[in-house]
């Protein structure tokens, strides 16, 4: 199985938007006005792409919300829990 991009979704306290950037280089892919709009399955699958990614998901404080995995099919099958 091929490597899946990683995303993470939080916010941005200088902008105070909430952002979808990159694990690797940090680069803002996208910029939300609300989190229920970057949330919508229609952006993250966009953003996503045809190869799929991992989506971390971050409450306004910072912490662990929820994961998400970008088609459903790459989801590992072998987790715990």
């Amino acid at each position: 199985m091929a490597r899946l991009r990683r995303l993470t979704l939080q916010t941005n306290a200088s902008r105070r938007r909430w952002v979808l950037i990159g694990e690797g280089n940090r680069r803002v892919l996208r910029s939300f006005a609300r989190k229920s709009d970057a949330m919508a399955s229609a952006v993250l699958r966009r953003a996503a792409g045809r190869r799929g990614a991992s989506i971390s998901i971050r409450k306004q404080n910072g912490r662990f919300q929820e994961g998400r995995t970008i088609p459903r099919s790459l989801d590992s099958k072998r987790s715990k829990g």
